[in-house]
């Protein structure tokens, strides 16, 4: 059902449950997983002249590096990890490359902010549901204790 699978991530701790539902998929499916962190270069346009775009950039680089490694050390040696660093607009550049890589699924963590909260943030989650070419399955992360650790088990038989 899913060949290669897109897996966004923003390197943070509470990101990683998607990177492992992700995970879980791929080796059902035998999928490979295709890890992008898009480094977000408009929302630095309002710094102060002095600071050097060329510091931030690579620092923000770096952090995309390590984020996308991390996907790597969590896959189980049987899952095939490809990784990206990409600059743009994230949702945009996540939809595009969805396209790009023909992936058959985008698997991306999402606060579940509602009302005035995604109102006033945005989500880049909601904005690639709508624009996606693919199907998006987003998993609620944050810092909810009774959360399941894994896949629940009547989710993990709806996909195989």
């Amino acid at each position: 059902m899913y060949d290669c699978i897109l897996v966004p991530t923003d390197g943070s701790a509470e990101g990683e449950r998607a990177v492992e539902t992700a995970i879980e998929l791929a080796r059902v499916h035998d999928a490979t997983i295709r890890a992008v962190y898009v480094v977000n270069a408009a929302s630095y346009g309002g710094l102060p002249m002095e600071t050097t775009w060329d510091g931030i950039s690579d620092a923000l680089r770096e952090e995309g590096e390590a984020a996308v490694r991390r996907v790597e050390e969590i896959a189980p040696p049987d899952v095939v990890v490809e990784t990206a660093v990409l600059e743009g607009s994230p949702s945009r550049t996540i939809i595009e490359q969805a396209s790009a890589d023909r992936c058959d699924l985008v698997v991306m963590g999402t606060h579940g902010r509602g009302g005035i909260d995604r109102l006033l943030l945005g989500s880049v989650a909601e904005r690639v549901v709508r624009g996606s070419p693919v199907p998006v399955l987003t998993v609620k992360v944050g810092d909810d204790d009774d959360e399941p650790d894994e896949i629940p088990q009547d989710a993990r038989a709806a996909v195989e």
